[in-house]
């Protein structure tokens, strides 16, 4: 199971995170991983400066928005599915 946590706080909320949920929710159920792929809200990542904030498990990620969220799921989120 792959956990994505999404920042919601204060800088990342302004920078679009639920727009990044949005995406990938639309995403994930478009793929049918449901059941590989679990998301998260979390608070303050540390880099509000770097927002949208993304942990994939164990990884941190930067910079996430509404534009790069496509690119960000099939590099990351399909690539570490297909490791398992």
């Amino acid at each position: 199971m792959i956990t994505i946590s999404i920042c919601v706080g204060s800088a990342c909320h302004l920078k679009g995170s639920y727009k990044v949920i949005e995406g990938l929710q639309k995403l994930i159920k478009e793929n049918k991983i449901e059941d590989k792929v679990e998301i998260k809200g979390a608070f303050c990542i540390g880099r509000c400066t770097e927002g949208v904030s993304v942990t994939v498990n164990d990884d941190e990620f930067f910079s996430l928005n509404e534009n790069n969220v496509d690119a960000f799921f099939h590099e990351t989120i399909m690539r570490g599915i297909s490791n398992e």
